[in-house]
């Protein structure tokens, strides 16, 4: 007997709008539970909003969000609770890394355990020491950021990210920032959560991991869904004459 399960991210009817300028256009996607999808797309299509429409960093102008269960209807009043709910569900990792430069590594990822889920401090931090050893930063537990090199940071700031026990994660283009060798450490932790089973929406410009990592590929245009499948298919055959002309167009310069 087949069992029924819900997408763990699941869009219909998203619009967001600001004044006369529409950025997404009515978008419709489901990501199911353990999917990686990788979001791709020229600069001005709408990614980095989608991203942020998930968890209401933006407020979409209409259309229903559902996350891991909580079901937000954007055209109503969000209440305190569905908010604290969804979010309580949505670990994001942006592309700068957003640390608190005062605290240490171990302090930054134990402060929104004791804030958000209430831990006390003896919890908190040994929660915190074991996903800085996850990340491969049990060393620098004690290091400020700026002492620590852009992947580093970027790793810290997976680690509290993951502190909350997400369902899902978020990453908007986590890697752009870097190096890319040092987005290469960045970049490992990811595929390693994939393997792990975790829910991932990734905005990236990085194509091989888009092409080998994320098994279900969204390319994005003017604030639209122009084309989305199997990443393997759409690489090697895209269907969408703009999916083929972005594609020439960044993998030329690789």
């Amino acid at each position: 007997m087949s069992v029924n399960v819900d997408p763990a991210i699941q869009l219909v009817d998203v619009e967001k709008r600001f004044g006369d300028h529409v950025v997404l256009k009515k978008i419709s996607l489901d990501i199911q539970q353990g999917q990686v999808a990788a979001l791709i797309g020229p600069s001005g299509a709408g990614k980095s909003t989608l991203l942020r429409c998930i968890n209401l960093l933006e407020r979409p102008t209409a259309g229903v969000i559902s996350v891991d269960g909580v079901r937000i209807d954007t055209e109503r009043q969000v209440t305190g609770k569905e908010l604290a709910d969804l979010r309580s569900r949505v670990g994001m990792v942006f592309q700068s890394f957003n640390l608190f430069p005062h605290m240490s590594a171990l302090k930054n990822v134990v402060l929104p355990q004791q804030r958000v889920l209430g831990r006390n401090r003896a919890e908190a931090e040994e929660r915190a020491r074991q996903l800085l050893d996850r990340v491969g930063l049990a060393d620098k537990a004690d290091e400020y950021p700026a002492r620590c090199s852009g992947g580093q940071q970027q790793r810290i700031a997976i680690a509290r990210a993951l502190a909350l026990d997400p369902r899902v994660m978020l990453f908007d283009e986590p890697t752009s920032a870097l190096d890319p060798e040092v987005g290469l450490e960045v970049l490992k932790v990811m595929r390693e959560l994939a393997e792990e089973g975790m829910t991932m929406a990734v905005v990236t410009h990085e194509m091989q991991f888009a092409r080998d990592v994320s098994d279900h590929l969204i390319v994005m245009g003017d604030g639209d869904i122009i084309e989305e499948g199997d990443p393997q298919e759409i690489f090697t055959d895209p269907q969408h004459p703009r999916t083929r002309g972005f594609l020439r167009a960044v993998l030329d310069r690789t």
